[in-house]
């Protein structure tokens, strides 16, 4: 008889894996492990290797995997993932999306299905020519293809056969209205299979490696469990999983209005939670500049976590996020600190990912020069080129889509370390890289740690107050909220009527300071730094019990 369920959660810095009991939701064990990007098979193995070796369950008895994943939702955050052209077919007014192409082609059809304009295939093939070399995947969106799909399977046809790469066509997951939201959709699933082609290949590899042979579900962004093929073919719905599982997880504590916020390494999530039971956006979420027909949860996503790149500006001032590095307490084998870190564009070294090759002949001198020096800064790449800043930043862009580098710089992680509030790593790297960047400020590495912390406090109470506002009046406040306490007249302060429930593992030292600013409560639920994946594994137990 299969007795227990595991949850796994793949967030952008650790991997997180828990066993649960499915007759009574019992925590047996957890598990913790650094996400490894270049290969998500070696983090998951790592992850339930642990988690079956210290529970002396045998794999016979496991019932079910369930996943959830931030990997999507960090990759729109970081404008990372593949790079995405959306052919936007019939007389629309055009518009723009954060994306590497957005082309429009004659075509469509009315209401009733009927042929409104020809599709302009000359003009399309052309255009096919001239972007396949160019992106990694297709959306296509044809107006009123809700009613007729005829010019979208047309356009993927000849993708097929012109620039064969990853597509997907608004019709397969929108019969709303709305050309804007349903190319952003197609575009969002576009982006995001390729990520979730990887993601569920490495997750297949570590079950079987662990001798696991039970079914595997991924959560969607709307809380409820999908096959995994479905999940690689509508990739756009897992883009809330992680937030689905945050808001899934914080029910199991809350019977009233609450704001669950998830801390992770990379990002921070949102949700609210009415009553104890799960929001959800039924006409479509929104993903940083992303309006889509996908339902998910109510949430909101923001670039800051433990591990965001903290940047001494060149006029000293401090830019944290949204991006991600290796915290100075996690890595090993750089280069004098002394001899690289400082301002601006070197903040941060750049290391060539193990294992990595290069395919591509124009990012060559890049990955050879890396290959050569091991390990520089984006200024010792100019100096050493004579590439400038937007093309070098564009050779990297595309190195780092591919996981073929790995960025080490100062972070929340390591001002924590510094101040003595965590201890998993190298506390003297943190310091010494703290003691240089304070010297710039002219500041003890204490007091440069305690403005990191403040900011990113700060960054986080502001995208509370953001998300309050956007939900109940419709608007986002977000240029003004950043600038509240600098207002040379007005001084605003807000307060929250509804208590915080925190979640990952940075959430316990960065979100009591903020739940003291906004005037309201914390709780930190049992096993709350495995949260997402205890989230994920009670929906694995509902499909079970055929909930």
């Amino acid at each position: 008889m299969k007795q227990y369920i595991i949850g796994i959660d793949t967030g952008g810095t650790f991997t997180d894996a828990v066993l649960v009991e499915e007759e009574t939701g019992k925590v047996i064990g957890t598990a913790k492990e650094t996400t490894t990007h270049h290969n998500l098979a070696i983090g998951t193995g790592k992850a339930l290797a642990s988690l079956l070796s210290k529970s002396g369950v045998s794999p016979e008895k496991i019932g079910g995997v369930a996943v959830s994943t931030t990997l999507a939702t960090n990759s729109v955050v970081e404008n990372k993932g593949a790079r995405v052209a959306i052919i936007v077919i019939g007389y629309v007014k055009h518009f723009k999306l954060p994306v590497k192409a957005v082309v429009f082609v004659k075509g469509g059809h009315t209401i009733k299905g009927e042929e409104e304009q020809p599709l302009e295939i000359d003009y399309l093939v052309t255009l096919l020519e001239g972007l396949k070399n160019e992106v990694d995947a297709f959306g296509v969106c044809s107006a009123m293809s809700m009613t007729n799909p005829s010019h979208e399977l047309v356009t993927e046809k000849a993708i097929s056969l012109i620039a064969p790469k990853p597509t997907f066509c608004s019709h397969r997951i929108s019969q709303q209205a709305g050309m804007e939201e349903r190319a952003a959709t197609a575009g969002l699933h576009a982006k995001l299979m390729p990520i979730m082609e990887d993601f569920v290949t490495g997750v297949s590899s570590a079950m079987e490696e662990q001798n696991l042979k039970c079914p595997m579900i991924i959560v969607s962004g709307n809380g409820k469990p999908v096959e995994k093929d479905f999940a690689v073919k509508n990739a756009g719905v897992t883009v809330a999983s992680g937030p689905a599982c945050t808001a899934t997880f914080g029910a199991l504590s809350a019977e009233q209005d609450s704001l669950v916020i998830d801390v992770g390494g990379t990002t921070t999530d949102i949700t609210m939670l009415e009553n104890g039971k799960l929001v959800l956006d039924t006409e479509g979420c929104q993903i940083g500049q992303w309006k889509t027909h996908v339902e998910a949860v109510n949430m909101f996503t923001g670039g800051i976590g433990g591990d965001s790149h903290v940047t001494v500006n060149d006029d000293l001032t401090l830019t944290i996020g949204p991006n991600r590095v290796l915290p100075f307490a996690r890595v090993q084998n750089l280069p004098p600190l002394e001899s690289w870190l400082g301002t601006g564009t070197r903040s941060k070294t750049i290391q060539i990912t193990e294992g990595g090759e290069c395919t591509t002949e124009k990012n060559m001198e890049i990955f050879s020069l890396l290959q050569e020096h091991k390990s520089l800064t984006p200024a010792q790449m100019r100096e050493m080129t004579g590439l400038g800043g937007i093309p070098l930043q564009n050779i990297l862009d595309d190195l780092g889509r591919k996981q073929l580098l790995t960025e080490t710089g100062f972070t929340p992680t390591d001002a924590l370390h510094v101040l003595g509030r965590l201890s998993f790593g190298d506390r003297e790297k943190s310091v010494q890289a703290a003691t240089i960047l304070a010297g710039l400020r002219n500041q003890s590495p204490e007091e440069f740690c305690q403005d990191v912390l403040r900011q990113t406090e700060g960054i986080i109470e502001n995208m509370i107050i953001d998300y309050v506002i956007k939900r109940y009046w419709g608007n986002s406040l977000t240029n003004f909220i950043s600038r509240k306490n600098d207002h040379p007249v007005l001084k605003v302060q807000f307060s929250l009527r509804i208590p915080l429930i925190g979640i990952g593992a940075a959430a316990k030292q960065l979100l009591p300071k903020v739940a003291e600013k906004l005037g309201t409560s914390i709780t930190f639920p049992e096993n709350c730094e495995v949260g997402n994946a205890i989230g994920a594994a009670i929906v694995g137990m509902k499909q079970q019990k055929g909930n």
